[in-house]
């Protein structure tokens, strides 16, 4: 069984359980994605499956590429991930993985790049709360003495200051799956998942769930 999937996030909404709690979700499309490449530890040095999401023009792939994508059906794909599997001889090319890999119940992390938000201050990129704001004072939003006096007369490495937050690879670990629907290739996850509507993401099963 594949251990991983690529899909993309369509957004957040809720729904009720059996037992009438709410729960918010994050709907993601997980799949279908198909098996381009099987990797074996006799010849690679490891298992594993390179699959491919999203289809894409064959005027916008490298001739390399199209003869990569030959093998496996001839569909050329947007996006090339590997992920790990157990048995890749079960596995052939040209096969389609969807979200059936995935049960009710079972937890998955999920990658994505966060929302990208530009050159920001410390207020917003770290939190800080802001100097006084009553009259007079001229350090509302600034991130106050940086230094380290005579010794070691330097800024010391990491220190939190403005500069280009978010657009950044984050995991987020332990999702809940609260439902799938195979059919449309549908994955529902309790909680948040990083990045923007229609942002690509990559699900994988964890070997020991909190």
């Amino acid at each position: 069984m594949s251990k991983g999937l690529i899909g993309k996030k369509l957004g957040m909404t809720g729904i009720f359980t059996s037992d009438g709690r709410y729960v918010p979700v994050t709907v993601i499309q997980a799949g279908p994605c198909v098996v381009t490449q099987i990797k074996t530890e006799a010849k690679d040095g490891y298992n594993a499956l390179q699959i491919g999401f999203g289809e894409k023009k064959k005027s916008r792939v490298t001739k390399p590429l199209q003869g990569h994508f030959k093998q496996s059906g001839g569909v050329c794909f947007a996006y090339l991930k590997e992920v790990a599997v157990d048995d890749p001889e079960a596995f052939s090319l040209g096969q389609t993985v969807g979200p059936e890999i995935f049960k009710v119940g079972e937890k998955v992390d999920v990658v994505g790049t966060t929302k990208g938000r530009g050159f920001s201050g410390v207020m917003k990129r770290h939190g800080f709360g802001g100097g006084r704001k009553t009259h007079g004072s001229k350090s509302h939003r600034i991130p106050g003495s940086i230094g380290c006096s005579a010794y070691p007369a330097k800024v010391i490495k990491g220190k939190k200051l403005p500069g280009r937050y978010g657009a950044a690879r984050k995991t987020v670990r332990n999702l809940e799956v609260i439902d799938i629907r195979p059919e449309e290739n549908l994955i529902m996850l309790k909680g948040a998942v990083p990045g923007h509507r229609e942002g690509l993401v990559t699900i994988k099963k964890v070997k020991f769930a909190k």
